[in-house]
């Protein structure tokens, strides 16, 4: 999916699908232990972040190279390493896309997760994604709250892990942000779903169209703090 495609995910009309070889509730309950699960292992984790940002109108870019750490406590924070390119495109876009993200996570933790108290579930299909079987399911949040988005989850048919979320948030995250379009992927590693990449299309009120990509390496597990790097 080419990540211009996302801004109209959620216009797109949905065709009928052949029902799953298992209940659609069995596989929603299969992944969400399995999240469970998941989630406690990331808590301690750290891993590098780079992101790539761009204003294609104003024809600007920068690159942000950071660390971004999981507390214990499931807290998210950045610290920052390294910046290069224009100024505009490090106050505007990148650093207003973290901070709402941090943002979101401090007040609506943890009620954020992709689980039937957040979300309504519709089986689309059976796929393949990157050689993996999956199930993609269509999500719908319950309440517009920040954080919760509407669009797909694509969950590996074996493991019951999370691969790949793709969609647009229902509520704005920040009076700076409009709209915020993405495609997550995750990679399985060691029975965990890391994060891999997160393409992104942000409408912003003062900019413009922005367009980030984010790619994470060097995951691990050492532990974090509790309560914030620098951000």
């Amino acid at each position: 999916m080419k990540v211009h495609a996302l801004l109209i995910l959620g216009t797109a009309i949905l065709s009928a699908a052949e029902p799953p070889a298992i209940p659609v509730g069995t596989i929603v309950q299969n992944y969400c232990a399995a999240e469970r699960a998941d989630e406690q292992s990331l808590k301690g984790a750290t891993m590098e972040v780079d992101i790539q940002a761009s204003l294609p109108k104003l024809q600007k870019h920068g690159r942000l190279h950071a660390l971004r750490h999981i507390s214990t406590l499931g807290r998210i924070t950045y610290e920052k390493l390294f910046f290069e390119g224009d100024g505009t495109v490090k106050n505007q876009v990148i650093a207003r896309y973290l901070t709402a993200e941090v943002e979101a996570q401090k007040k609506e933790s943890p009620s954020l997760a992709v689980t039937p108290e957040n979300y309504k579930f519709k089986y689309k299909r059976r796929d393949v994604l990157d050689g993996r079987d999956v199930y993609v399911l269509q999500v719908t949040p319950r309440h517009k709250r920040t954080g919760l988005f509407k669009g797909e989850l694509w969950i590996d048919a074996a493991t019951y892990l999370r691969v790949q979320e793709a969609g647009y948030f229902v509520k704005n995250p920040s009076i700076f942000l409009k709209k915020i379009a993405f495609i997550r992927k995750y990679e399985i590693r060691d029975g965990v779903s890391v994060p891999l990449q997160v393409q992104s299309v942000v409408q912003t009120r003062l900019v413009g169209k922005a367009e980030l990509t984010i790619d994470y390496s060097n995951y691990s597990t050492a532990a974090a703090p509790d309560e914030g790097a620098s951000q």
